[in-house]
């Protein structure tokens, strides 16, 4: 991309942006080094052009620089002029050292029983005996066929109440969903209004399709009526997404009375909601959805990657009639084609003959099991859900997020920085810990107490390694 195609991209940014200039200006240079805009070791302009090119002052731009600096993001050398630092990407915080235990992915534990293992070796046998191999393996209808739907939609019927299969997808993995959902309704330069602090999928998404992204504050219930109303009538959205229960990564879970307010903020702007509904079927006792309260405006994204296992890639997708549901399956079609036939066959086996509910069982059953010692190391000073895959650490006030992560993993313990998380504004000084990926309950309270040991450490001011 050229200067000049950069700074543009810059200054559009910082004129449909809230806040302070040099923030905006630390989010697009942001922007454009996770997209690749900017690589390592690319020069940036001098600060006096870049401040002609946006249309500020030179102090302005000296406080982002100032700024990003501190982030880690640019570096300066005295004659040179100032560069993308190596290891600026928001991947830095995977590759600063050995790490011995993976906390970073939010995956379902994996159940001693039933014994998945046998389950598959035993179902894929059937599957293969009752099956042509041919008709597994082969291409698949897009969106499934009426029985598999039928099957989707049994599934999800604790959370979307009844629905017609034909407004109904199988899709591969609820990243495909949230695509053909967000490429369908929105042009480049649209608007989504999200959480301030949302899952990093819909960053991407938003980034591949040339879309702005607003964030707006939420609270324990998730997102702010009030400020979710007043991002509509400021930036005029095409779309709302949302994650209503045990939002990753805040853990907010919003009230039946919550959802009826977002609702109705989107019926008065007439805008439509995309429900990102990964947890749902998590809790002990389900919470409707809002695409059961409103069908006809929320498309509604429902994964078994976090309730089952991500191995099967299979998610299902819910829209607001029959035929939005074939306007979905074409651009299911032109993103990801269709489902694997192998896997969709497996799943529509679990779940007639209850091995899925059995499972999904056993999971809620170790993931309560986890938040319990995840409460007991590291205290109720966080964001945790007792049906969650995950906790939203809250750090000393010593501690940057990045920096902490990084300190994490130099002592074998992997976590997630806030800015990976971040729509606008500052990343808050938090970390995430995903709950699942430790292969028992003893793995997780070994690397959960060295957390807690390693929060109680005062950062000193020569962390940085001198050379």
């Amino acid at each position: 991309m050229s200067t000049t195609e950069l700074m543009s991209g810059w200054k559009h940014h910082i004129e449909h942006s809230s806040g302070p200039i040099y923030l905006s200006l630390i989010d697009a240079l942001s922007d454009a080094i996770r997209k690749g805009d900017l690589q390592e070791g690319d020069r940036l302009p001098p600060q006096r052009q870049l401040a002609v090119a946006l249309g500020t002052d030179l102090t302005t731009i000296t406080r982002a620089f100032t700024e990003a600096r501190r982030r880690g993001l640019i570096e300066a050398t005295v004659g040179r002029g100032t560069f993308v630092k190596v290891g600026a990407t928001e991947t830095r915080w995977r590759n600063t050292g050995r790490a011995i235990v993976d906390l970073t992915m939010n995956l379902p534990p994996i159940p001693e029983e039933p014994a998945l293992g046998q389950l598959i070796q035993s179902d894929m046998a059937y599957l293969i005996r009752k099956q042509k191999l041919n008709a597994l393996l082969s291409y698949r209808v897009t969106g499934g066929s009426a029985e598999e739907r039928q099957l989707a939609v049994r599934w999800m019927e604790p959370l979307i109440g009844s629905r017609n299969e034909d407004e109904v997808l199988i899709v591969p993995g609820a990243q495909a969903a949230i695509a053909a959902v967000v490429s369908t309704l929105t042009t480049p330069g649209d608007t989504i209004i999200t959480d301030r602090f949302t899952y990093p999928g819909i960053r991407s998404a938003a980034a591949q399709f040339h879309l702005m992204l607003k964030g707006v504050d939420s609270d324990v219930e998730g997102m702010l009526p009030e400020q979710l109303d007043q991002a509509c009538r400021r930036y005029r959205p095409q779309l709302i997404y949302c994650m209503p229960t045990i939002q990753n990564p805040s853990t907010a879970t919003m009230s039946l009375k919550r959802r009826e307010e977002i609702l109705a903020i989107a019926r008065f702007h007439q805008i439509p909601i995309l429900e990102d509904d990964p947890y749902g079927l998590l809790l002990q006792k389900a919470l409707p959805a809002m695409a059961r309260l409103d069908p006809a405006r929320v498309f509604y994204v429902s994964t078994l990657a976090k309730v089952l296992s991500p191995g099967l890639r299979q998610a299902f997708l819910v829209a607001p009639g029959v035929d939005m549901a074939r306007r979905m399956s074409s651009a299911t079609r032109a993103l990801s084609l269709t489902n694997s036939g192998l896997m969709t066959s497996l799943v529509a086996r679990w779940i007639q003959n209850g091995s899925a509910a059995t499972i999904l069982g056993a999971i809620q059953t170790e993931l309560r099991a986890r938040q319990k010692i995840a409460l007991d190391i590291l205290g109720d000073g966080h964001c945790m859900h007792p049906d969650g895959l995950h906790v939203w650490l809250r750090l000393p006030d010593w501690w940057g997020s990045v920096d902490f992560v990084s300190y994490a993993r130099r002592h074998g313990l992997a976590l997630v920085p806030s800015n990976v998380f971040t729509v606008e504004g500052e990343p808050p000084q938090r970390a995430r810990i995903a709950l699942g990926s430790a292969t028992n309950r003893e793995s997780l309270a070994g690397s959960l107490q060295g957390v807690a040991d390693l929060l109680r450490h005062k950062r000193s001011p020569g962390f940085d390694d001198i050379v």
